[in-house]
């Protein structure tokens, strides 16, 4: 048996474990927190299924807070077996929860980085795949471009495994710093677009002729409204994780 396919049987039988407390819920075996706990594990099950079938489901932000609410969780009901002589059905709900708490809080951790291409969008992968050969073919990236009211400088590197992005903007008299570092290329597309005016579509004309899709034209059109949205975590200097 494989990773992936034990992978598949725990989410089946997690999955499994959401179905009988549903049941049991419905048969009147349930108790004022098993509503919540069945809430918070079918979450934590989609989560899981997406991080196995190598899918994005809802928003990458939210799932490393609910591992953590999840870690939490698991915790007081662990205090609560111990210090508040629950009823022999609360301790099953609690233990059976908690327990079934402490794997997820660690896959959905790793699911919530935004640093992956399951969370890219079509065309951010294909940004990426611009950028990486690029990369390839010349050590250091650097484009310069004015917009109306505003202007950005994005400097970009490849060290090891690792994609930096060193980024300067100005608008009016307020200028702003930031470096951030990324292991997935898609996503070093993502964030050139989202926080500055330049496109990937500025580093191929410049780089390789422009030889991209016709898709960049709309999205270096779009990629500008981004700017105001302030640098990833409301840094002005920074150099870390991927935007979350």
């Amino acid at each position: 048996m494989n990773l992936h396919r034990a992978y598949v049987l725990l989410a089946a039988f997690y999955s499994l474990l959401i179905l009988i407390g549903v049941i049991a819920l419905l048969a009147g075996g349930g108790t004022l927190l098993a509503l919540p706990l069945l809430v918070l594990g079918a979450m934590g099950v989609t989560g899981l299924w997406g991080s196995i079938l190598n899918k994005g489901f809802m928003n990458p932000r939210m799932w490393r807070p609910f591992a953590c609410l999840l870690g939490v969780a698991a915790v007081v009901q662990l205090f609560l077996v111990f210090a508040a002589s629950p009823s022999g059905v609360e301790i099953t709900w609690l233990l059976t929860s908690a327990i079934f708490s402490l794997l997820l809080v660690i896959i959905l951790y790793r699911y919530g980085n935004r640093d992956q291409a399951l969370w890219a969008t079509p065309e951010d992968l294909e940004g990426g795949m611009v950028l990486g050969k690029l990369l390839e073919a010349q050590r250091e990236l650097t484009v310069e471009k004015q917009d109306e009211d505003r202007q950005a400088t994005v400097r970009v590197q490849k060290a090891g495994n690792e994609y930096r992005a060193s980024v300067v903007r100005q608008r009016e008299a307020e200028v702003e710093r930031f470096e951030e570092s990324f292991t997935c290329p898609a996503t070093l597309a993502f964030f050139i677009e989202k926080f500055t005016c330049i496109s990937v579509r500025d580093f191929a004309d410049k780089y390789a002729g422009g030889e991209t899709s016709p898709a960049w034209h709309d999205r270096s059109a779009a990629a500008g409204l981004s700017l105001a949205a302030g640098p990833p975590g409301g840094r002005t200097s920074s150099r870390g994780s991927a935007p979350h």
